[in-house]
């Protein structure tokens, strides 16, 4: 019964975002100097995980309307190129750093949603 709580799905989704954010983030800095390196990015949380269009939901497990699977999200070059510097390389630390904070604060977001659902699980069940 409780074994599939869409909340639950979403925390762990929204974790497990925020935890590659963090991977592409580190390479991206480890590459700071290497001479045509492109930065890499995770498109956020929310763009990947609504609808296209809006107006259909979104298929989150296999059999879901028909979905093809569960919630998927990968690293891809980053759109922003205008800095790059005269070797090719488009990484900045300050933009790398600000998205560190992003990243940081979507993964304690996630912790933060996860605990509380496990609190009112926990609550309705009558325990505590």
């Amino acid at each position: 019964m409780f074994g599939k709580l869409t909340v639950f799905q979403m925390a762990q989704s929204m974790a497990q975002t925020a935890a590659l954010s963090q991977s592409a983030i580190a390479t991206n800095i480890a590459n700071a100097d290497t001479p045509g390196y492109q930065a890499r990015e995770v498109a956020s949380f929310a763009e990947t995980y609504r609808s296209d269009s809006g107006a259909n939901m979104r298929a989150t497990r296999a059999g879901h309307l028909g979905g093809e699977g569960r919630y998927h999200v990968e690293v891809r070059e980053s759109r922003d190129t205008n800095g790059a510097s005269p070797d090719g390389n488009s990484v900045s630390i300050e933009d790398e750093m600000v998205a560190a904070v992003r990243a940081k604060s979507q993964h304690d977001r996630a912790i933060a949603i996860y605990k509380s659902s496990l609190g009112i699980l926990r609550a309705s069940l009558g325990r505590s």
